[in-house]
């Protein structure tokens, strides 16, 4: 049987992680073309020391910046410092890490009370009669 109490967060060590400073885009004045600001991150889901449930979980995810090849992209230009794109390309990363990190609740199907198959008789039966009351009659 599963606990669904929370976890610890799950914590990524720098070393799995690769990181390259890139040319930020967008409006920067005249720093924007000259100063690498923007932080791309990798991380490399199947290579990681994660929790196997939580990798597949994480591979599972329909996001656009997991590549094919399991490699997890987060492109942070946000703030006009390295540091600080850096600071928030490791938070997003940590995350997603953790709204993976605990397994959804399993939905088990129950049945239908039997007031409301009973109400749901009764609709169907005055919908009939409805439509009952708009037939031609022959002979009209």
């Amino acid at each position: 049987m599963q606990s669904n109490t929370l976890a610890m967060p799950i914590s990524i060590e720098e070393a799995e992680v690769t990181i390259t400073a890139i040319r930020a885009q967008g409006a920067g004045g005249q720093n924007v073309n000259k100063v690498s600001s923007a932080i791309h991150l990798r991380f490399d889901i199947p290579a990681s020391s994660l929790n196997e449930d939580v990798k597949e979980r994480m591979l599972a995810l329909r996001d656009s910046r997991i590549t094919d090849a399991g490699v997890l992209i987060i492109k942070a230009q946000q703030h006009r410092t390295q540091d600080m794109n850096r600071l928030d390309a490791f938070a997003r990363l940590h995350e997603l890490v953790n709204s993976v990190a605990t397994a959804p609740r399993i939905r088990r199907a129950t049945k239908p009370t039997y007031a409301s198959k009973k109400r749901r008789l009764e609709g169907k039966s005055q919908r009939a009669e409805l439509k009952a009351g708009r037939i031609r009659v022959k002979g009209e």
